[in-house]
């Protein structure tokens, strides 16, 4: 075998932590995995691992060069990607991240439409509100509110969006809907918590934008928690469009005091590993996703 497969094994071995793991992903035997790597540190002359029967762990040799060997197999898999994306047909098993409100309330019905148009593509889908890092656990895409990632990935924008503010008509209904920002102040509202600032809804009054300071008997620092808790009635949330627009759409929620709200626009973005971004997989889910976001939209704003 060539020496980037020898190169491959050593990575996969770090990141699943063991052999037996990393020869599972790759199918093949831990005894013939552990040979690679031994031939890898052989033709090297250093030892990369140390093994015990209970861990393994990275030599100094081999935390250097794990990080060249990402390197490397990155730019072979962006060789290949090039060569291959003129003609290939997308198939093959697509790893995507995602924030769990975005994945719960907008992949949820994208994905199964995505399914349909290329059969040939399947979907692994992680769900994680914390930032990864797509390169050590073997993701293709990952899906953020921001373009900033802390590791050198190529970056694309898929939509463009606002902040709709919204309820429940189960609970517009026990309170009353509010008319303006004085109105707000004796609702329950759900701010988003575990931000570095204050979180404030800016609102057009007589005297220009106010910045309104949500508050009521519940704040959550998770997106997808605060959209639950809208559509069971418990109060009023100011979140993207991305998340609320198919509830907002099927009429489980009710956007409210949409002429004064003042939403900056908000960006979704795909954050990829530079060796992955050219694949004819990851290039259709970006397309569908980019038209499928433009589609809702749209709806949501004519409402």
């Amino acid at each position: 075998m060539a020496s980037s497969d020898d190169m491959k094994a050593f990575v996969r071995v770090v990141d699943q932590g063991s052999f037996a793991k990393a020869a599972e992903d790759l199918r093949v035997t831990p005894s013939a995995l552990s040979k690679l790597v031994s031939r890898l540190e052989d033709r090297l002359g250093v030892r990369l691992l140390t093994r015990t029967t209970r861990r393994l762990a990275l030599t100094s040799e081999g935390s250097q060069f794990l990080e060249r060997a990402r390197e490397v197999l990155e730019l072979i898999d962006l060789a290949e990607a090039d060569v291959q994306s003129a003609r290939a047909k997308p198939k093959g098993l697509l790893r995507v991240n995602s924030s769990t409100g975005f994945a719960r309330q907008t992949l949820l019905h994208a994905v199964p439409e995505f399914l349909r148009r290329y059969p040939e593509v399947s979907v692994d889908l992680t769900l994680t509100d914390r930032l990864i890092d797509p390169v050590a656990e073997q993701v293709d895409i990952v899906i953020r509110g921001s373009p900033t990632s802390g590791f050198d990935m190529v970056v694309r924008q898929l939509a463009e969006g606002r902040r709709l503010i919204c309820a429940a008509p189960s609970y517009l209904t026990r309170a009353g809907t509010p008319r303006s920002a004085a109105d707000l102040a004796g609702h329950n509202c759900i701010p988003l918590s575990g931000q570095s600032a204050p979180t404030t809804w800016p609102l057009a009054s007589e005297n220009g934008v106010v910045r309104f300071q949500p508050s009521g008997n519940f704040s959550c620092d998770n997106v997808g928690m605060l959209f639950d808790l809208a559509i069971e009635g418990h109060g009023i949330v100011r979140l993207a469009d991305f998340v609320v627009g198919q509830a907002v759409r099927e009429g489980r929620l009710v956007e409210i005091l949409g002429d004064i709200n003042r939403s900056d626009t908000i960006s979704l973005w795909c954050l990829m590993p530079k060796g992955r971004f050219r694949s004819p997989r990851v290039q259709v889910f970006l397309d569908f996703m980019e038209a499928w976001l433009r589609g809702e939209q749209r709806i949501v704003s004519s409402k």
